[in-house]
């Protein structure tokens, strides 16, 4: 028994009772029941209630005593009379007479409440991050991370992998996000770069002759907040194998995450994962990040408005090559319901959402009357539609017509209920399109430069760039993108073709890459890849909207730490260290 606690708070039990016993932690809460004074003291555990009778000594301690004031409390464990005893807790059972109690820190007066959940505002739960990790949800959740990357941990060393540490100071190299860099002081006028991954570590681990990695990576992107993505800096399983195909990462994987999903959420998932190519994903659900708990389905009717009476859609079919994507929209067989759709769509940045209203054994509507009764009725066959039910339109190019079509789909979900609002249901991406064009016409890498195209050497020399599939795969669920990886390009020639198509010259790959590309002329082996956020997993898990609450010290949407102060100014003899000189903002 050391001088703090003979017990944790949470630990105390009837079978106790008589026993002397110590705990510490802090004042979760006082009452004042006539003549007796009510203290639960929390530890990381749990909480205790202590009470004293407000003549004694003790009393005149406690009673100026702010909530979240530490204390040591000594004294007998007692049994709670039947019609205390509060059931919701561990300890609601017992109680501690106290003898003696010490003071061993005060609390000011909070500028948040622990003990309730009651929300303080993000700017104020940021800045004192250290309160509003007391509380017990967010406490909960970072237990809960602390957890599942054990587990993670477990179940991958259980695989025969192998636990490495890649450099966190390494070199800029283009990889699809914004560096943060960081001054070189013995080399004037050169700068590290935090890592965006381990991408190239974890390769060159693979051509040093290890047959299977991982870590859990902190990972660095100056890339701007969203709910399921922090700025700044984020923690990823990385992993990689050597002499793999793709079915071998997908079965090394499987296991790992969904293991973890079952043993902390109790959920039945289907395995092996369901798989959907990129093509077909973009199709049916207007994503490559779909929520499979929605059953709704795209369907493509460009055959059907092409040459129709319907001319606003037929015209852009005819001289803009355009697609015509229509949602199912069940039990939405209503003007007002298709009203609203209409503004809905106008508001995402769309000319308007066009409609077809089924009921009555008739099909109506601006876009029925100019269609007809045949292709009306072709179009309620297609999406397995019924009377109180209708069509809603989306006719644009296909990534844009995908795209509304996508976000009316998980609309209309939510709207009608139809979308489940539990479980996980996983699904695999792959077949990712190896190139794509910028907004300027500009042949640019799709995903990661890194990946083998399907095909190899001889698909990039003879295909149409926008043609070659790569293998490469993400791992989504619920609408989240958890992961990305693939089989990588580990063949000089094959890597510089892959490059030159987007724009860039040997030179700048020799540059660039030259760790990797010289690495790679030295005998490197077939190998394969995959790095699951952390994140977003305990995320999924803990069942939170935004990423913040499962991250032990996040920053806020700006990429600010408010405890900290980070970012924040360095003196000029620090920037003269570094030899780096303090411009004027240019506005």
């Amino acid at each position: 028994m050391n001088h703090y606690r003979s017990h944790n708070c949470s630990e105390l039990r009837a079978s106790n009772v008589g026993e002397i016993v110590k705990i510490s932690g802090w004042v979760h809460r006082k009452r004042d029941h006539g003549g007796l004074l009510f203290i639960d003291v929390r530890d990381h555990f749990g909480i205790t209630q202590c009470v004293t009778d407000m003549e004694s000594e003790v009393f005149k301690l406690v009673e100026p005593l702010k909530v979240e004031s530490v204390i040591k409390v000594d004294g007998e464990l007692v049994k709670r009379s039947d019609d205390t005893i509060n059931s919701k807790i561990p300890t609601g059972e017992i109680e501690i007479k106290i003898n003696d109690l010490e003071i061993l820190s005060t609390a000011e007066t909070l500028p948040l409440q622990v003990n309730s959940d009651d929300d303080a505002g993000e700017e104020i739960r940021l800045r004192y991050r250290y309160l509003d990790l007391r509380r017990n949800r967010l406490h909960n959740n970072i237990i809960l991370r602390s957890s599942v990357i054990q587990s993670i941990r477990r179940r991958m060393i259980d695989q025969g992998f192998m636990e490495f540490q890649t450099p966190i100071l390494t070199a800029s190299s283009p990889e699809g996000a914004r560096d943060f860099l960081v001054p070189a002081r013995l080399h004037p006028g050169k700068f590290y770069a935090l890592p965006q991954a381990p991408q190239q570590f974890k390769q060159l681990i693979m051509v040093s002759g290890f047959d299977k990695y991982f870590q859990i990576a902190p990972c660095f992107r100056d890339e701007d907040s969203r709910a399921d993505r922090s700025p700044g800096e984020f923690y990823q399983l990385d992993l990689e194998m050597s002499f793999v195909e793709q079915e071998d990462v997908f079965n090394a994987v499987e296991p790992v995450i969904g293991g973890v999903f079952e043993e902390f959420t109790n959920a039945k998932l289907e395995k092996p994962f369901k798989r959907l190519t990129y093509a077909e994903a973009m199709l049916l659900y207007g994503t490559d990040k779909p929520d499979l708990r929605n059953p709704i389905k795209i369907v493509d009717v460009t055959d059907i408005f092409d040459g129709s009476g319907f001319s606003l859609f037929a015209n852009l079919i005819a001289s803009k090559n355009a697609v015509v994507r229509a949602v199912p929209g069940p039990k939405c067989g209503s003007r007002s319901v298709a009203d609203r759709m209409n503004s809905w769509a106008q508001g995402e940045g769309a000319p308007g959402m066009g409609y077809i209203i089924y009921g009555d054994g008739e099909a109506k509507g601006p876009v029925a009357g100019a269609l007809g009764k045949e292709k009306c009725d072709e179009i309620k066959n297609r999406l397995g539609l019924k009377d109180g039910d209708a069509a809603f339109f989306s006719c644009s190019n296909i990534n844009d017509a995908a795209d509304l079509a996508g976000k009316a789909r998980v609309k209309i979900g939510i709207d009608q209920g139809i979308s489940e609002t539990d479980g996980y249901r996983f699904c695999w991406i792959i077949d990712f399109p190896m190139y794509e064009l910028d907004e300027k016409g500009k042949i640019e890498f799709s995903h990661n430069p890194f990946s083998m195209p399907q095909g190899g050497l001889e698909a990039l020399n003879n295909k149409n760039p926008l043609d070659i599939k790569a293998w490469q795969y993400d791992l989504v669920c619920n609408g989240v993108e958890l992961s990305s990886g693939a089989i990588r390009n580990h063949l000089p020639e094959v890597m510089y073709k892959a490059f030159e198509i987007a724009g860039y010259s040997q030179e700048t790959v020799d540059s660039n890459f030259s760790g990797m590309i010289n690495a790679f002329k030295f005998g490197a082996p077939p190998h394969g890849g995959f790095a699951p956020g952390i994140d977003r997993i305990v995320m999924l898990i803990a069942n939170e909207p935004n990423i913040r609450e499962v991250i032990l010290f996040p920053m806020n949407g700006k990429a600010e730490d408010l405890m900290m102060g980070a970012p924040s100014e360095v003196s000029d003899q620090q920037l003269k260290e570094l030899n780096v000189k303090k411009l004027k903002q240019i506005k």
